[in-house]
């Protein structure tokens, strides 16, 4: 396996784009860690298949420079990286059976063949695949099939990396959740360097130790689930992550507080500075409804509320700003109602960035 460092990489698809400054990718300059489970996460369009198709060697940078373990590969076939990929559709040879599927990249590396048995076994086994090891691969389903197109990566113990272009999308949805949790175990086993892209965040934050959401052709943050719940670095982070997603409200700054409509909410941050625009952030999770008039409470119009069993969605205004809350099951509403914000769940943006804490 593998440490990837992309070191100042960015990608136009034409010249002509990047003599305009138009990149699908702006500069990205990070390190993927040897062994680390990482998923690129975003909407359409932000730039997570382009990076992956370029670690992949699908793709040559327009600017910068890619290194497995120290290597520079940036100009490397894709034949020439010694990667795995699993893509959305699986890609299997059904006319072999099972187990030929697996040994086949073996075979082509002149592995010998007691160590082929070995390998193949071991991994029919952690597939739940072994009583169909000799059968043909053209009659199984499609989840068993993309098992093998995520064996034939395992079963190999060279690569640098395996990567993953949305592998679950034409997976049944609890299908998804055994196979999630089955990748998850064998990345534990494995401790292979994985790359996954995914627009969905529930497979990001299951699958992966460290989440890079990616907006707009940049990564906006690097974290663990727990870090971009807690504290998005990024309006958009807070918005993608979590549903209902984080609110995001505008507001100015006096005297350490942030003004909104309706009064005032004490911040952790420190002065933002010449910013075009301030917001406040706080998830729907910290926010607690109380009766108005309460101290330190603002008020608000509730719109609606969505029962969604062990708990309801408040939907509601501040002033003209959409605002949502969720209540657990059986908590009551005040028929006038307003919000206060949890201490310290509260953050501070400026033109979308994430402020400072004070000292």
């Amino acid at each position: 396996m593998a440490k990837i460092q992309l070191d100042h990489i960015r990608h136009a698809y034409t010249p002509e784009l990047a003599r305009a400054g138009t990149y699908a990718l702006r500069e990205v300059d990070h390190v993927f860690e040897d062994g680390g489970a990482y998923a690129l996460l975003g909407p359409s369009g932000c730039g997570k298949t382009t990076l992956l198709n370029i670690i992949s060697g699908l793709l040559i940078p327009s600017e910068g420079r890619l290194r497995f373990g120290g290597r520079d590969v940036t100009d490397l076939a894709p034949e020439a990286r010694n990667i795995a990929q699993v893509f959305q559709f699986p890609v299997i040879y059904d006319t072999m059976t099972v187990a030929e599927n697996l040994a086949f990249p073996l075979r082509n590396r002149k592995v010998q063949e007691a160590e082929i048995t070995r390998r193949v076994a071991t991994m029919l086994d952690r597939l739940a695949l072994t009583p169909k090891a000799n059968r043909k691969a053209r009659g199984l389903t499609a989840d068993e099939k993309q098992k093998i197109s995520l064996g034939r990566g395992l079963v190999r113990n060279d690569v640098n990396a395996i990567l993953f272009d949305e592998p679950l999308t034409v997976i049944d949805p609890q299908m998804k959740w055994v196979l999630r949790s089955l990748l998850k175990e064998l990345h534990r086993e494995f401790r292979a360097t994985m790359v996954y892209v995914t627009h969905d965040q529930t497979e990001a934050l299951t699958f992966a130790e460290k989440v890079v959401v990616m907006y707009e052709g940049q990564v906006v943050q690097i974290g663990t689930p727990k870090e971009l719940f807690e504290r998005p670095r990024h309006t958009f982070v807070g918005y993608f992550i979590g549903s209902p997603g984080m609110n995001v409200l505008p507001c100015r700054i006096e005297n350490g507080r942030a003004i909104l409509e309706g009064g005032s909410v004490e911040t952790r941050s420190a002065a933002p500075g010449a910013a075009r625009k301030i917001e406040l952030g706080v998830r729907p999770e910290f926010v607690r409804l109380v009766p108005q008039g309460s101290e330190g409470s603002l008020p608000i119009r509730i719109d609606k509320i969505e029962d969604i069993g062990a708990e309801r969605i408040v939907r509601a205004r501040l002033g003209a700003d959409k605002l949502a809350a969720i209540l657990p099951e059986g908590a009551e509403v005040p028929a006038d109602a307003a919000v206060r914000f949890e201490p310290g769940a509260v953050n501070l943006y400026a033109d979308s960035w994430l402020v400072a804490e004070r000292d």
